[in-house]
């Protein structure tokens, strides 16, 4: 491949991308909302986070969690906020996918550490993972509220959720994208909600100019 046929198939793919995020904000904004406000519901009462996904949902999953629990952005510098990725002791993974199967690695530890009022993140771009399905019906049948994030038919793991965001394409990649751009939005939308900016601002005695939402590339 030339370097300009190279050119065309990356604004092609990054045209598609940004168009999917957009697609996303103009169809699936409520539901990441009404994801946000089960989470903030839930942390309040003194719930916690789940999350669960296979593969690069798994990789979202602790990227989520490290959100959750370290701080969104160092200019907030708030609590930490309990969350669990559940895919990430291997010793763990491993010795319930040998004693139970591979289909309950998620569901044992949602049976082991959720309680009633925490929420479950299930992370699959088909809806149709398995093992993120029962970690899901796992949740339900404790009292675990669910957040689902898919792509476009949502499969089946839509119906078992309290709040789905399906992201509108069928192109695993694009989908793993928009996860991504939801799961920092979620994380914005609680911290704010949780440890608001203007508050924790006027309570540390700061003072003056408008507060940026993101660190610059200096900071991080």
């Amino acid at each position: 491949m030339d370097a300009d046929a190279t050119r065309t198939r990356a604004r092609d793919y990054l045209d598609t991308a940004a168009e999917t995020v957009r697609m996303v904000a103009a169809e699936c904004l409520d539901d990441v909302v009404s994801a946000a406000h089960l989470l903030i519901d839930s942390l309040r009462s003194g719930g916690k986070i789940l999350i669960c996904g296979n593969g690069g949902s798994a990789a979202d999953a602790q990227h989520l969690a490290t959100e959750f629990v370290s701080t969104f952005t160092i200019d907030n510098l708030r609590p930490s906020i309990p969350a669990i990725a559940l895919t990430t002791d291997t010793s763990l993974l491993t010795a319930i996918a040998n004693d139970f199967g591979a289909e309950g690695v998620f569901e044992r530890q949602v049976e082991s550490l959720g309680r009633e009022g925490d929420v479950l993140i299930a992370i699959s771009t088909s809806g149709n993972s398995l093992n993120v399905i029962r970690a899901a019906e796992r949740a339900r049948s404790q009292g675990l509220r669910v957040v689902a994030l898919t792509g476009a038919s949502g499969g089946d793991l839509a119906g078992l959720a309290d709040a789905a965001v399906r992201v509108p394409s069928t192109v695993t990649a694009h989908i793993q994208e928009c996860h991504l751009a939801v799961e920092q939005l979620l994380a914005s939308l609680v911290e704010d909600a949780l440890y608001p900016r203007a508050q924790r601002a006027s309570a540390e005695g700061t003072s003056g100019g408008a507060e940026r939402a993101l660190p610059t590339t200096e900071e991080v």
